[in-house]
């Protein structure tokens, strides 16, 4: 029910609460009184007249026919003679006005006639209840908060009914656009648990805004286990998603990728940033292959689009699950969309590993034409043990020299690109002896 609907109700109840002089609204009048409310009531209030009840309907009926301006009419009529009405009158008069304002959607002068009933002092205390409770509501709709929270105090205060877990959660509400975010969670965790002990499944809207109320006080482990009441009564793609990013926030990060994993298999990771998520995690959880099926697929369905990143992830993927091959085209494409020699450096490693000496020997020097690469001194290294295992023993000597010059000179390791160049000369040496005998 949204909220024009609901106080629509609610206005409809005034009128219909507020006619006691007349047979047949009178006894609904009374018998929507508790037994607590009539002893709490010390103020007598005076009869309405035929007259003017008759008046008050005609303008009522008009308006539900559409002629608005007719029963506004009749009602300025009425209110000329505002001197001769009794409290109670008075107070309807304005019930009437409010309502006809409101149904024209006209809000404050709505909100103008509803503060005019709650003014008049001899009025039933059904009509005060539903009109500042309309006036809490009418006020959250312009936005004025402060106002809708001093309504609902006043009601509040006349009211010998515990709350309902829907004017709870209104409460909360209006606390929360006030940022008053305990409060606020203080009337949601009662509607929350009156639901349960009834058995019933809390409504959506109140989770989602117990969420965000722990969301702004950082409360994340809250927000943890809202989010798993969400997904738990709701199964919503959005909630699955969320929830594995609280996991992740929390530290659980198996967690993460269960639930992450499960809203997989559901169909609800589709967007290209949860895909590449998933990946990321299958990568960090050391389940390379997973990542890389996941970002292949994708990548071939359009659900990613092959961007130079997101290809270096799949290569990455593929390299860690010991799948050089399945890793080579992946570099290879994006080598040809790269304005450097990164995915060269990286293509030319994949051969090294898969022992494609003339290939590696290729990317490699395509790498170092291109720049920008991670360390330029591997180039060397990698150009030095394919030259070698080629059995170009002064290339590789000089590719080798190469390696440990550049690391010097960038202050990086020089270990591996010493020993190459000392294992290197002793085969040079070995060879060259053999061919000697």
């Amino acid at each position: 029910m949204n909220v024009k609907n609901h106080l629509l109700m609610l206005l409809t109840a005034g009128v219909m609460f507020t006619a006691p002089a007349l047979p047949g609204i009178a006894g609904q009048a009374q018998a929507a009184e508790p037994a607590a409310a009539k002893q709490k009531k010390s103020v007598k209030v005076p009869a309405m007249r035929d007259r003017v009840y008759s008046q008050l309907a005609r303008a009522q009926k008009l308006a539900d026919e559409g002629e608005r301006a007719s029963g506004f009419a009749v009602l300025d009529k009425v209110k000329d003679r505002l001197d001769s009405l009794n409290p109670y009158e008075k107070a309807m008069l304005f019930n009437f006005y409010g309502f006809m304002h409101y149904a024209g959607d006209d809000i404050p002068s709505a909100i103008a006639s509803f503060e005019q009933v709650v003014k008049e002092q001899q009025i039933p205390e059904s009509l005060l209840l539903s009109t500042c409770y309309s006036l809490a509501q009418l006020n959250m709709q312009q936005q004025n908060y402060t106002g809708a929270l001093a309504w609902l105090e006043k009601w509040q205060a006349a009211n010998s009914k515990p709350l309902t877990a829907n004017q709870q959660i209104l409460m909360a509400q209006v606390h929360f656009q006030l940022k008053q975010y305990q409060a606020a969670i203080g009337y949601i965790e009662l509607a929350v648990a009156g639901a349960e002990t009834a058995g019933d499944i809390p409504k959506e809207n109140w989770l989602v805004l117990q969420r965000a109320a722990y969301y702004e006080l950082g409360q994340s482990d809250k927000v943890t286990l809202v989010m798993e009441a969400l997904v738990r009564y709701y199964d919503k793609a959005q909630y699955w998603l969320q929830l594995g990013g609280m996991y992740g926030e929390t530290g659980q990060e198996k967690k993460q990728l269960a639930v992450m994993e499960a809203a997989w298999q559901a169909g609800y990771v589709v967007k290209s940033s949860d895909i590449i998520s998933l990946a990321q995690l299958y990568l960090y959880h050391g389940v390379p292959y997973k990542a890389a099926k996941l970002l292949d697929e994708a990548i071939e369905k359009g659900d990613v689009i092959a961007q130079t990143q997101y290809l270096d992830l799949l290569a990455q993927a593929y390299v860690q699950a010991k799948e050089d091959k399945k890793a080579i085209p992946v570099l290879k494409k994006a080598a040809e969309i790269a304005d450097n020699g990164k995915f060269d450096e990286k293509l030319a490693q994949a051969y090294l590993n898969l022992e494609l000496w003339p290939q590696a020997i290729t990317s490699a020097e395509k790498a170092l034409e291109r720049g920008q690469l991670h360390q330029e001194s591997n180039m060397h290294l990698v150009l030095g043990m394919a030259q070698f295992n080629l059995q170009n023993y002064d290339m590789a000597i000089m590719a080798l020299q190469n390696a440990q010059n550049i690391a010097q000179k960038s202050g990086q390791s020089q270990k591996m690109a010493k020993q190459w160049l000392a294992y290197v000369k002793r085969e040079k040496g070995q060879q060259m002896k053999l061919a000697k005998l």
